[in-house]
Order: structure tokens, then C-alpha cells, then sequence
């Protein structure tokens, strides 16, 4: 089974588990797929983040990459700067992407690397139709770069996803030749090419000419790692992340206070909603004021997933909305895609470029769109999450793995920038209090935190309920486009047999099974 954001990547993982692929394959080669069918939010130049269960283990794998040796949060200030800016050059992080595909075909695949990114390849050469939300969202883009520069300043990003100028919408067919080329470089030398051989030379090259930060050195350096996934139980599962620079933590740290409440059995009710998005916020502005590259981080993870901190932040929840703060811990836009096959493999994958297309750079000739996850990071000296030359960010995408009684349940992801970890609070909620399928636990209405008191509700949300929450001190925002909500796949596996597999009604996902 092979669930994603996006009907033709999830017949390409498919077609690979056909072809006597595992769920590791299958990952990639639709992770590879959707670098291509939806570029409007992850890329070859993209970051991902994985977690792996096979044959009988769980394994973690972050593919998120360093900013480069030249750049720091001195040079940005020096220039006025007061943030990281969102395209150009300034927020471009080393791809992680094209190492974690290699590392994880190369570790547990059953297949070459080549053979996994073909059907990609195919794609690109032979074209596809985008897909309505695709679309949409490619009329954005082309919007965004044009109000930034045009042509003058985004040459590559222009020349291959405006070709021959056209702004592409819903229906057009989308072909790069280019992006064909690259993909097979990328899968006949096990991505080395890219960090080491002549993509990451046109890379360089491109980058000096055009004021980039980025070298070969940094490129040389760099390759995906496997890590340790962290945990937290919750009313009998085993819940998974992947440990900072993700925010995975933050789910963790607000089903710690959640367990300490009896929510009942009726999800709409105005005490679920209240107690749900309190704790939510409650975690995430710790998670905002303390993740960062695990080697600048001064907080212990240990420290913010342990029952005592959860009891201190719990008492923080009364009946009426919190203004968030950030505790003391311590003592002194994005696609989705899991897969699941005949021999018990499972794999959560989550690849990024963020904020849609990213940075806007794009290397001509080669169909590389360049991250800004270095959007996130601070320029407040004082924060761990300090700009400084090789260093990860604080990251936004982060894969779920839920377990029971040390067997698999499976994987669950909802992308969407900082709506991930609370589409990932809600599903659980859903899925373990409420007792949902994999299907309904997708459709229920959503909230979003956005700052402070301010939440989104779903219009399905009933109103007695929005109603309620305003009175709580809630600043309720109602939300008619359901987009920015989050859009998740899940695939479970029961009794070792059956698959059960769900897709996001909020974009153009789809489950494929054979």
C-alpha cells in the first residue's frame, strides 16, 4: 500500500512494490515522484525526514541539511536584516534530500537507486496534467517570484516552471527534460554526483556566479544520518519522532499534558477542543524556543518529555485561553507519503521544500529547486537556533509512527508547515481517545493555532462549539479554505494482515493497494 498527496507518485511506489520492491523503494521512488508531480512543495533540492520500521525495528533517518560555511546571522544583520529572508540565495540550506534517498534504498532497499528514481525520470520526460490543488498552487508561485524579481532575478525558476513564460494552472502538462536528466545522474551514481561530482560542481559553480552562499566544500560534506527516534506513551501506544532539529517534540511534549485529563468519549465537545489546542500551544512555544541543531541545543530532550515538566505545564490549563510563555524544561511547504508491504516494512516519509516552491532558486539545465528552510532560523544571537555557518534549523516536517504492545500500528503524517504537529496531535486524539478509522480520523474538522489566543476553526466545527471557545477567550477565527489545515495519509496494519489505508480530503491524495 502506498498512500500520498497525489494520485500518479502513489501509483509510481505501486508499480515499484510490483516490480519485487519493499516499502523502502516504494518510499523513494514516490518521494522521487513527487519531487517532480508536485514541485509547488518539495523538489530535488529538497529536505526529508523518515521514519523506517523493518523487520521488526524502527529506524530514524534525517535528511535535513547544514547552511552553508560562508553565510552567518553577523553577515544578515551587517546587511539590516532582521530575519532570514524567504527566497534568494540568504535561506538556501544543503539539499538533504537526494542523500537520504541513496542512504535508505542503499540500507534497506531491495532494488539499485537507479531503477527506484526512474519512474520519476519518466515523469519528468514524458509529462503528467497537474492536478487541481497543484495547480493552484503553481498560479502562487508564479505570482510570488514574479512580485520578487521576475525573470531578472528567479532565471531558473522561470525557465522551468514557466516555460516559454506561461503561467501553468490545473490541467496544463508540465515536462522537464532537464529534471529527467538530473533524477537518473542522482540514481546512477547513489547521489554522489550531487554532493560530490559534477551536479554539485554546476551547483557551486551557479551559486558563486550569482551570489549565492553555497560551495563545493559544503556540498562535499554533507550526507543524510540515521538517529535514534524519540517517544512518549499515550494511553497505551507507543508514539513516535524523530528528535530535533524537527519539531516531532512538540507532539510528544502536549500528549504528555493531554494524559494527565480525562477527555471523554465525545470528540466535539468545547472541553476537548479547549484542553487540545491549550496544550498544543503550551508545547509548541517551547518547541519554538528550544529546538535546534541538536549540537547548539542547551535543553535535554529528556528534559522536555519527562512526566514532571508535563505536570508543570498541565497546571497552566484552566478554563479560559492561556497567553503562551515558554517553560523551563530544564534544571540549570511540505508532501507526505507512507508505504507498507507483504513482508511487515513500514515507512513514514516527509520531503520539503517549504513555503510552496521554496527559495526560488534554480540551478538552469538542471531542474534543482533550492529549499529556504533556512527561513527559520533566529537572528537573535541569544536563541540556540542562531544562524551560524554549518549548522541544521529548526525544521518544520516531521513523519509519525505509532506502535502497540512493540508491534507496528504504522506510519502518519500531515503535512503543512507548523499546522504538522497539531494535525499530528489531532489525528492521534482521534485515532486512540476517539476510536476513529484511518478515513475518519483524516476528515474530522481541525483548529490551528496561529499565536497567542488565536485559533482557526474549520467551518465544520460545530458553531455552538466556536461559540463556546470565544467565550473561553478564544480568538476564533472561522476558516473557509481547508488547505492551510493540513493534509495527511495514514496507513495501519491490522492483525498483521490487513492494511488499511486513508487520504487527505483537503488535497488530491490517494491510497493505492495491490
Amino acid at each position: 500500500m502506498v498512500a500520498t498527496s497525489s494520485p500518479l507518485p502513489a501509483q509510481v511506489g505501486l508499480d515499484v512494490l510490483k516490480k519485487g520492491g519493499n516499502a523502502i523503494d516504494a518510499a523513494v521512488a514516490t518521494a522521487a515522484a513527487l519531487s517532480v508531480i508536485e514541485p509547488t512543495s518539495n523538489g530535488i533540492g529538497a529536505d526529508s525526514f523518515a521514519l523506517i520500521w523493518y523487520k521488526g525495528k524502527l529506524y530514524g533517518l534525517n535528511g535535513s541539511g547544514r547552511s552553508p560555511r560562508l553565510i552567518s546571522g553577523e553577515k544578515l544583520l551587517e546587511k539590516g536584516l532582521k530575519a532570514v529572508p524567504s527566497d534568494g540565495w540568504d535561506p538556501v540550506m544543503v539539499p538533504g534530500t537526494p542523500s537520504a534517498w541513496a542512504e535508505a534504498v542503499k540500507k534497506f532497499g531491495n532494488l539499485s537507486l537507479s531503477e527506484v528514481l526512474e519512474p520519476a525520470a519518466k515523469y519528468a520526460e514524458e509529462g503528467y496534467p497537474l492536478a487541481p490543488n497543484i495547480g493552484k498552487q503553481w498560479v502562487l508561485g508564479y505570482k510570488r517570484f514574479m512580485k520578487a524579481g521576475g525573470p531578472e532575478k528567479f532565471e531558473g525558476w522561470f525557465e522551468t516552471f514557466a516555460p516559454d513564460g506561461k503561467m501553468l494552472s490545473d490541467g496544463d502538462v508540465f515536462r522537464c527534460q532537464a529534471m529527467a536528466d538530473t533524477l537518473r545522474e542522482i540514481g546512477a551514481t547513489n547521489a554522489e554526483s550531487f554532493y560530490r561530482g559534477e551536479l554539485a560542481k554546476k551547483i557551486a559553480a551557479y551559486s558563486e556566479k550569482t551570489g549565492g552562499w553555497m560551495r563545493l566544500d559544503d556540498l562535499e560534506d554533507y550526507r543524510a544520518e540515521f538517529v535514534e527516534p524519540i517517544t512518549t506513551n499515550y494511553h497505551g501506544y507507543d508514539v513516535y519522532e524523530l528528535p530535533p532539529n524537527g519539531h516531532g517534540i512538540t507532539v510528544l511534549m502536549a500528549l504528555n499534558i493531554l494524559k494527565g485529563f480525562d477527555l471523554g468519549n465525545n470528540r466535539e465537545s468545547v472541553d476537548v477542543y479547549h484542553k487540545t489546542i491549550e496544550a498544543m500551544k503550551l508545547a509548541f512555544v517551547d518547541g519554538k524556543e528550544y529546538v535546534a541543531d541538536p549540537k547548539a541545543m542547551k535543553t535535554k530532550v529528556a528534559d522536555m518529555l519527562s512526566e514532571e515538566y508535563a505536570a508543570e505545564r498541565r497546571k497552566l490549563i484552566t478554563d479560559t485561553a492561556v497567553m503562551p510563555e515558554p517553560g523551563t524544561p530544564f534544571s540549570g511547504g511540505t508532501v507526505y507519503l507512507c508505504t507498507a508491504d507483504k513482508e511487515g516494512n513500514m515507512v513514514s516519509w516527509i520531503q520539503s521544500n517549504y513555503m510552496g516552491f521554496g527559495s526560488g532558486i534554480v540551478v538552469p539545465g538542471t531542474g534543482i529547486s533550492f529549499n529556504n528552510r533556512g527561513a527559520n532560523f533566529s537572528l537573535d544571537p541569544t536563541k540556540d537556533n542562531f544562524l551560524e555557518p554549518g549548522k541544521k534549523a529548526y525544521h518544520t516536517i516531521i513523519p509519525g509512527f505509532l506502535c502497540k504492545d512493540g508491534k507496528a500500528v504504522g506510519p502518519f503524517g500531515v503535512m503543512g508547515g507548523f499546522m504538522q504537529p497539531q494535525g499530528h496531535l489531532q489525528v492521534l486524539l482521534n485515532t486512540i481517545d476517539f476510536g476513529m478509522n484511518p478515513q475518519e480520523a483524516l476528515d474530522a474538522p481541525r483548529f490551528q493555532w496561529v499565536g497567542g489566543k488565536k485559533v482557526q476553526l474549520e467551518r465544520a466545527v460545530p458553531t455552538d462549539i466556536a461559540l463556546k471557545l470565544a467565550a473561553m477567550g478564544h480568538e476564533v477565527e472561522i476558516m473557509n479554505d481547508t488547505y492551510s489545515m493540513g493534509r495527511g495519509e495514514i496507513i495501519w496494519r491490522w492483525d498483521d494482515e490487513v492494511l488499511v489505508g486513508a487520504s487527505e480530503p483537503r488535497c488530491d491524495g490517494h491510497v493505492a493497494s495491490w
